[in-house]
């Protein structure tokens, strides 16, 4: 297929995610020619970091990541690139990708700092100080329980929230984590003069100036009218005062947030024409990297947290999923669910008990059967999402003829090994099912690192019933942010919003490609049982979880 970009055109896409920055570059036929990765544990550990975040040893449920660390991140990604040759100049687009929920708190004259860098110094020397908190909340973070219900009450309960920001009020979400800050260090709030998402506070860097958030984004705040596409002055108004100033103006997704900062063309030799296109989300650009196109599809994304989505014309909020502005159509919505243990826990698990070892891991998942012989288990190293349930391990026995249960201690390695995978997806199942995305679907796109494991893949394929597919790449956001930056380029060269899906054609190098055949008709259905009992476990852990904390908060 012929594409309409010059014959030497470079586009980057970032993504900065929890446990590292990466940068994908396409070519002018979105061909992948190059990539660098920065890991912030290895390669930045003098932020000691954990995982890329702080958990706060007191177990309350605060998890931050330190704000300068992304700064210094991108300073040595790009001169990574740099000591390979890479020609800066060449490139028309950079786009990126946040981590989701994650925001930063720009002091007051700070845009005066960004918009008079100097060339000859880095990043993170001139902008060390130009936060009013040097922490940042990020999606793992689960300490806003009581700025959730009150930002709910105050528009008139979890559902209201829902209908008009397209979810109920989660703890890693903005919202909530910009009420805590007002009411918890007033100081830090009233020194703020600009509140950024992961992603459009690394876009303000690439301009030089503070970038829009994104409308796709800025669904994920529990802020914004995502029907409308506007702020909501009731949700802003149950969060903290004056907030709307300091979050700054929306914009979509294909949008041209600025010209590259003077910094950059001095410092990297950049062109004074490269365009930096809207930075969305995470999920957002692994959709768009996942060329996910159809509502009969869903994709899945086995990384640090696991999250399952589609598309479709007709969003129904409930108190399960969020549902975003769709990233690359402005027609219709991106829904999803998300589960904050994912590959941790994995590792975890293979530690445990597969000797840390993935070939020990995938050879148990390949010799136990589906089904498990009826061992169900629930592995939350972190405070899950769904069900809202505390950290901790749950297994138990099932008669699969009778439906009968009983708790037990542990599983053999094996089924321990199958336990975790295969229990994670039957959730995600279920829950997929109770939103109303199809199962089983057309097919299953699958992305992150653990895409790139076939034994995870096979059951993948045989719990949703579907056949499945992979892209070229597991890290889906950072190829969706690249194949971003080119459609922001031509629909602000069209003067128009130009279909993503003339770039991402049937037989291009970007369309995903079968990995798994389905896993037949009679697992599916044997599935559909065990899901049956697994649901109504999760039920006894919630109100188990409710009846605890309710007695915890009597003796307080």
């Amino acid at each position: 297929m012929a594409f309409p970009f010059p014959d030497d055109a470079l586009f980057l896409g970032f993504d900065s995610s929890t446990q590292s920055l990466k940068v994908t570059v396409l070519d002018s036929r979105l061909v992948i020619v190059t990539s660098e990765i920065i890991r912030f544990d290895i390669d930045l550990p003098h932020y000691k970091t954990k995982d890329g975040v702080y958990r706060d040893p007191s177990g309350n449920g605060r998890i931050v990541s330190p704000t300068l660390m992304w700064i210094e991140a991108l300073d040595l990604l790009l001169d990574k690139l740099k000591a390979k040759n890479f020609d800066f100049s060449r490139v028309l687009a950079i786009s990126g990708s946040g981590q989701q929920h994650g925001s930063v708190y720009w002091k007051k004259g700070s845009s005066a700092i960004l918009s008079s860098l100097n060339p000859q110094h880095t990043l993170l020397s001139q902008l060390s100080d130009a936060f009013s908190t040097k922490e940042s909340p990020i999606w793992m973070d689960s300490s806003t329980t009581k700025q959730c219900r009150e930002i709910e009450k105050a528009v008139g309960g979890p559902m209201v929230l829902s209908k008009l920001t397209g979810s109920r009020a989660y703890e890693r979400f903005t919202g909530p984590q910009i009420r805590k800050m007002f009411e918890s260090r007033i100081n830090v709030y009233k020194e703020t003069e600009r509140i950024s998402l992961v992603s459009s506070f690394m876009g303000s860097l690439m301009i030089g100036g503070y970038a829009a958030i994104d409308e796709t984004d800025a669904a994920g705040m529990n802020l914004m009218d995502y029907k409308e596409r506007i702020w909501s002055k009731i949700a802003l108004q149950a969060t903290a005062p004056d907030l709307e100033e300091k979050l700054g103006k929306l914009a979509p997704a294909h949008a041209v947030a600025g010209q590259i900062s003077p910094y950059f063309v001095e410092r990297f030799k950049f062109k004074r024409s490269c365009q930096v296109i809207q930075w969305s989300g995470d999920n957002p650009n692994s959709l768009a990297g996942l060329s996910l196109d159809s509502p009969g599809d869903l994709a899945i994304s086995l990384g640090t947290s696991d999250t399952i989505f589609g598309i479709t014309n007709q969003p129904e909020p409930s108190l399960e999923g969020n549902i975003f502005p769709n990233p690359i159509d402005p027609a219709c919505y991106m829904v999803m669910l998300c589960y904050k243990n994912g590959s941790l826990t994995r590792e975890d698990i293979r530690n445990q008990f597969a000797g840390a070892s993935w070939d020990v891991f995938n050879e148990y998942l390949d010799n136990t059967s589906p089904l498990n012989d009826g061992k169900l288990g629930f592995y939350y190293n972190e405070r899950e999402i769904l069900p809202p349930v505390p950290a901790g391990y749950h297994r138990f026995l099932v008669d699969v003829d009778s439906g009968d249960e009983r708790p037990v201690e542990h599983f053999d390695a094996p089924g321990e090994v199958r336990a975790v995978v295969e229990g994670q997806l039957l959730s995600m199942r279920a829950h997929a099912e109770r939103f109303g995305l199809p199962v089983p679907p057309r097919r299953v796109v699958a992305t992150g690192g653990a895409s790139a494991n076939d034994s995870i893949l096979r059951i993948v394929a045989a719990v949703f019933g579907c056949d499945v597919y992979t892209v070229q790449r597991p890290d889906s956001a950072s190829l969706g942010a690249a194949l971003r930056a080119a459609h922001g380029w031509l629909c602000n060269k069209e003067d128009t919003f130009v279909p993503i899906a003339k770039l991402c054609a049937e037989g291009s190098t970007l369309a995903p490609k079968l990995a798994m055949p389905a896993g037949g008709e009679c697992k599916f259905s044997a599935y559909t049982q065990l899901i049956k009992k697994r649901m109504e476990i999760e039920v006894q852990l919630v109100n188990k979880s409710s009846l605890e904390s309710s007695k915890g908060r009597e003796r307080m």
